[in-house]
């Protein structure tokens, strides 16, 4: 039970970290999709995708079979790129690295997935919720960089 909470605590961290990076005036001024989905649906889905997520890293720590320490670390960049990306788009303001970003992500996250499938078929049915919304993610951040001024030359601009 305690690899449990500390499988919490390294989410609850991660997230307490991002949170320092948030929109502030520059994020209210930006343009915005209609569909956007409103900061109370964020403040929900998040620590639900997080949790789900620290589920799948646990029941992989718990099993014995082989492959189990590739999946963890793939898990362990997951939560690392997961820091980054809004320290790229609030921190920095960088939506367009902050879409790199999130492609790292992405890919970090479904690679943690096929590790994991070998090793508890469970921890990774439990990636895909948190790659469904990695995946909205993205396409936000995408609208939101394009509906900015995003382009190519923004990126290195």
């Amino acid at each position: 039970m305690i690899s449990f909470l500390v499988f919490i605590l390294l989410v609850t961290l991660a997230a307490v970290f991002s949170g320092q990076f948030i929109g502030g005036e520059w994020y209210a001024a930006m343009s915005k999709p209609a569909w956007i989905l409103p900061a109370w649906g964020q403040a929900v889905v998040a620590p639900i995708a997080s949790f789900v997520m620290a589920c799948a890293a646990w029941l992989a720590w718990c099993s014995d079979r082989p492959g189990r320490e590739a999946g963890l670390a793939c898990w362990f960049a997951t939560l690392v790129l997961g820091v980054a990306w809004p320290w790229l788009f609030f921190g920095l303001h960088r939506p367009g690295w902050a879409l790199g970003g999130m492609s790292l992500l992405i890919l970090a996250a479904a690679l943690t997935g096929m590790k994991f499938r070998p090793v508890n078929h469970l921890a990774a049915k439990l990636m895909v919720p948190y790659l469904a919304w990695l995946g909205f993610m993205w396409v936000l951040n995408l609208a939101l960089w394009r509906l900015n001024g995003g382009g190519f030359s923004s990126i290195f601009g």
